[in-house]
């Protein structure tokens, strides 16, 4: 099996060394994430493109799907490969792939030579397409918009045949430029956001600021380790969690209620600056937009941004409301911000929209910067991989692992709609039900309560986060389904 992976078109244009330096660090990527599906996959460079190989043409799915995700990416070909020694056979190699799609369809050829030989690209095109066209019955060739493209490289002694072409992700690999801390609340904005730096190379780290609550803080780890697992390259990172409840709690008692969310932004950007000096990140996140609400005047983003020299992006900061939607939408964060519980204890009766400095830092003088100084200190910081088991530990009680379901069970498929649709699970002699995990709680109550069920999510860390939460609030007769 082999892939030819092809560079996002700003990588191209860069100098020599610069280049190699993305080249390199765009094949680590692909190796750190195609190893979890093979340990021998082997990733090769080139000037103008990168080479996987894999013995294992039965994960070629797989491959495809976490290919399309990484970062750097411009598109990827699976090619069927072999010697090069006439042009009829190479005909005769096509009429395997394309004899079918050519049945009666308008065409066209395309070769890309690299090498010494007696032909031109446009010579092989020709012999190729008009053998193809009398040996599979097509109708015609058209160069300009043809039904069917049949894409052909012959390189030296070998040749090609693209059997499928997808576009990739773009942007530049994660880890070929400074690391950066993103705010994230789990909404719409913060998750784009923080996507949109994954997804230019920017090795992104995780800082949510609780408020109150954990239901809060446990689908802010949901969302964020799926946009590192779906886009992160497998790069390590950080989610950092800074208990914000006292701070928020010092604001409702002491500050003026029209500068309360003006006044908690800087206590953000305050904590968040100290946050970062322990990642080495270069620069702060947010997913603020002008003038979607109160805080995001461009005379309050000036105000807040005073408390800190640090250089603080805002990858949405023009962008409306629905194209940030449907961005979450299209990434697949859309089902988690939707179903994240708000937290309205910081809101102003009447916000102040143009906030003055001075009359911010009179307010600030009554705050506590004790209480400030504790919650940062109190700030936890684990590796991206394993907070989804942290999540887990904040459950009591066991939750029964069933590997092959014996009696009556029926199987629940928590998975992201996304994922169902790719990869439908079928469990033989079982049902198999689709309750995507954020609609779990609104449909449970409504299934069979003397029917055992099976949750599934693939890796058996969702199912078991979402199966302990449900026998916490009393529901009996839940396990997990780990084939």
């Amino acid at each position: 099996m082999k892939f030819i992976v092809k560079f996002f078109s700003e990588i191209t244009i860069k100098s020599r060394p610069v280049r190699k330096t993305f080249s390199k660090q765009l094949r680590q990527n692909i190796r750190q994430v195609l190893i979890e599906h093979d340990e021998d996959v082997v990733i090769t460079g080139n000037w103008d493109f990168i080479e996987v190989l894999s013995e294992k043409e039965h994960l070629r799915e797989e491959f495809s799907q976490r290919l399309a995700y990484i970062a750097g990416i411009a598109n990827f070909q699976y090619v069927r490969e072999f010697e090069f020694t006439t042009l009829e056979a190479i005909v005769d190699e096509a009429v395997v792939t394309y004899g079918e799609a050519l049945e009666n369809a308008v065409f066209a050829v395309r070769v890309k030579r690299v090498g010494q030989h007696d032909f031109t690209s446009v010579e092989a095109e020709r012999q190729i397409g008009g053998t193809l066209k009398a040996r599979c019955n097509a109708l015609a060739v058209r160069l300009k918009n043809p039904e069917v493209l049949v894409p052909i490289e012959i390189r030296d002694n070998r040749v090609w045949i693209v059997e499928q072409r997808i576009e990739g992700l773009g942007g530049y690999p994660i880890g070929s430029h400074d690391p950066v801390l993103s705010l994230i609340s789990g909404g719409y904005d913060s998750t784009v956001s923080t996507y949109m730096t994954m997804s230019r190379g920017l090795k992104t780290h995780f800082c949510f600021f609780n408020l109150g609550g954990d239901a809060h803080e446990i689908g802010v780890k949901q969302v964020s380790w799926y946009l590192w697992e779906k886009y992160g390259s497998n790069i390590g990172v950080k989610f950092v969690t800074v208990p914000f409840e006292d701070v928020v709690g010092e604001i409702l008692t002491k500050v003026d209620n029209s500068q309360m969310g003006v006044i908690l932004k800087r206590m953000m950007l305050r904590a968040a600056g100290k946050v970062m000096e322990d990642l080495g990140a270069k620069a702060l996140v947010t997913g603020e937009c002008v003038a979607q609400v109160s805080s995001q005047t461009l005379v309050n983003l000036k105000v807040i941004d005073d408390v800190t020299d640090e250089l603080v992006i805002r990858p949405l900061i023009t962008t409306n409301k629905q194209v940030i939607i449907d961005q979450a939408i299209e990434i697949g964060t859309a089902v988690f911000a939707a179903s994240i519980p708000e937290y309205c204890g910081v809101i102003s009766v009447k916000p102040t929209t143009r906030a003055k400095l001075p009359k911010i830092e009179h307010e600030e003088s009554k705050f506590d910067f004790a209480v400030l100084d504790a919650a940062i200190e109190n700030a936890k910081s684990v590796s991206i991989r394993t907070v989804m088991n942290d999540v887990e530990k904040q459950y009591q009680g066991e939750v029964p692992i069933v590997r092959v379901p014996v009696s009556e069970e029926v199987i629940v498929d928590i998975r992201h709609p996304d994922e169902i649709d790719k990869k439908p699970l079928k469990v033989s002699g079982h049902p198999v039900i689709n309750i995507p995990f954020f609609a779990l709680e609104s449909k449970w109550s409504e299934l069979d309560k003397e029917t055992t069920h099976l949750l599934y999510c693939g890796k058996g860390v969702m199912s078991k986060i979402h199966a302990s939460s449900l026998l916490g609030k009393g529901y009996e007769k839940i396990g997990v389904y780990l084939p």
